[in-house]
């Protein structure tokens, strides 16, 4: 098992499974075993089990503002999650988005015990920490255009330049064929089926 940590205290756990090769059943399964510490979060990325602890309270800031947006927004039959496990098809993958947005009823039953297939879920919102910024920039982008979820929101805040905000749509062939980035404090525009301004300016 190895820990990675900053200077932000936030750290990353890989816990490599005691098998070779992986397969995706064998690693959900272990995912679903995990006894995971409260707030901590359990994700598959690149083909292994990677244990977050809770994130900072400028992270939980910054996710507020996007959540009330969408809560004012968005039509009653559509769930605001940040905590729901979207699988990632065709790679082995589950990640535990910042938010998602999940029509409510396509959500499976805590009796089913699975995670929801990143193809149902209409919108992923992942937000950067120091630790891990490139998992969230490469890695799940990746994932996310792969599976065809038709928007990602990325909330980079610590870009090289400065801190920005991107929005991709339009997935195909395992990429995003329209990317818009702007600086923290300019809006976006989400397109269908959402169809409101984001205001950055709190982030």
């Amino acid at each position: 098992m190895r820990h990675e940590s900053d200077a932000a205290g936030e750290r990353a756990v890989h816990a490599a499974p005691a098998y070779s090769p992986p397969t995706s059943t064998g690693l959900f399964e272990v995912w679903r075993e995990l006894d995971v510490p409260e707030g901590w979060r359990a994700e598959i990325i690149e083909e292994r089990i990677v244990l977050t602890p809770p994130p900072g309270h400028e992270h939980n800031l910054v996710a507020d503002q996007p959540h009330r947006l969408f809560v004012r927004n968005v039509p009653d039959h559509w769930a605001i999650f940040q905590t729901a496990g979207v699988s990632v098809a065709p790679r082995v993958g589950l990640f535990v988005s910042d938010l998602s947005v999940i029509p409510r009823d396509r959500v499976p039953s805590d009796a089913e015990a699975a995670p929801v297939p990143a193809a149902l879920a209409l919108l992923a919102v992942e937000i950067t920490s120091p630790s891990n910024p490139e998992t969230d920039r490469t890695t799940k982008l990746r994932a996310y255009a792969g599976a065809e979820v038709p928007l990602y929101l990325l909330v980079d805040r610590y870009d090289s330049g400065e801190p920005t905000v991107s929005l991709y749509s339009d997935p195909a062939s395992g990429h995003y064929r329209h990317p818009v980035q702007v600086p923290f404090g300019d809006g976006i525009e989400l397109p269908e089926p959402f169809g409101f301004h984001l205001d950055t300016s709190r982030f």
